[in-house]
């Protein structure tokens, strides 16, 4: 009977290799680059040891951890982490809401932002310009939020900063815009604006550059304009790219910004500023309640997976390509 399996399966293996002549080819382009799959191997292991081996640490969630027994050792507590978070917790629904918030409003002025400046700088003549103005908004994204979040807070000195001595010049009162629950929210918005809209910018310059230009010289022949190329030719020609940008923009909904809020908020703000990753900083670091703040990180993912899940089929069902 075994031998008969394996007359079989070699069979149908030369059967498949005789319908499919890439099979071969393929194999020998393989075999061809051999030594190129050897550079993999480091790769592998950086992956398999920083992103799947600490998958191991997502037991923590359902135990009630002790540093003496390790994770294995500890005691099984089930639910009982996001019973707490969910029922018991009187700060996480705070926390949640302000998070969805804050998240929601970086994607509803944020992620538009990159998509307008890119198609400004794709309608600019002189070149010289156009470079000066790539370099000088990129330039905010490859600085931590550490040396950013000293800037912002000199700019908006309610005593010495030029925001606030321009609103006094024009006969406004000064706002501590760090310390207002009602401008906190908003000068997050705005700062991360700032700081990201010239590195987003890249990718959608990259996809107008390959437009064919001959669609362009048809638009004009017909007597189309600068905005209705725009609006037929441009934005049509760079939705594959924006719904791509925006399935991936939804699955980390649920990160706020830590490094921008942690060095941006105080604790006049807490109520409108305190989100899940600073809880957890709080929590897991400084409280060392590790089980539970586990509980918060596997919560937050399971989210973030569902929404990129279901948005990419949304998007499939209406035509357009996902990322799966």
């Amino acid at each position: 009977m075994e031998n008969y399996n394996i007359a079989s399966v070699e069979s149908v293996t030369k059967t498949v290799k005789r319908k499919d002549p890439k099979w071969g080819q393929t194999w020998r382009e393989y075999k061809k680059s051999k030594y190129l799959f050897f550079m993999l191997i480091p790769v592998i292991i950086w992956y398999g040891v920083f992103h799947y081996g600490p998958l191991y640490g997502i037991l923590l969630a359902f135990k009630d951890f002790s540093p003496r027994l390790g994770i294995i050792g500890s005691p099984w507590v089930g639910l009982d982490h996001f019973k707490f978070l969910f029922f018991q917790s009187p700060d996480f629904m705070r926390i949640f809401r302000n998070t969805l918030l804050i998240s929601c409003y970086n994607l509803v002025f944020g992620f538009p932002a990159p998509i307008i400046l890119a198609l400004l700088l794709n309608e600019v003549r002189f070149k010289w310009f156009k470079r000066i103005s790539q370099s000088i908004s990129y330039i905010p994204h490859f600085f931590s939020w550490v040396v950013l979040s000293g800037i912002v807070i000199v700019m908006l000195s309610p005593s010495e900063g030029p925001v606030n001595f321009l609103m006094k010049l024009v006969g406004l009162e000064p706002i501590y815009f760090l310390a207002d629950t009602n401008y906190f929210r908003s000068t997050l918005v705005v700062t991360n604006i700032w700081k990201e809209i010239g590195w987003g910018t890249i990718i959608y310059l990259a996809a107008l550059s390959g437009i064919d230009p001959t669609l362009y010289e048809a638009a004009v022949i017909d007597g189309a304009n600068r905005r209705k190329q725009i609006r037929y030719i441009t934005i049509p020609s760079l939705l594959p790219v924006i719904t791509i940008m925006f399935i991936l923009s939804l699955g980390g909904i649920l990160n706020a910004g830590f490094d921008q809020i942690f060095n941006l908020y105080n604790p006049a703000v807490y109520e409108v500023a305190d989100v899940i990753d600073t809880y957890v900083y709080r929590a897991g670091i400084l409280g060392a309640q590790f089980g539970l703040t586990t509980a918060v990180g596997l919560f937050k993912n399971v989210i973030g997976i569902m929404l990129v899940l279901s948005t990419n089929y949304i998007v499939k069902k209406l035509g357009q390509e996902g990322v799966l």
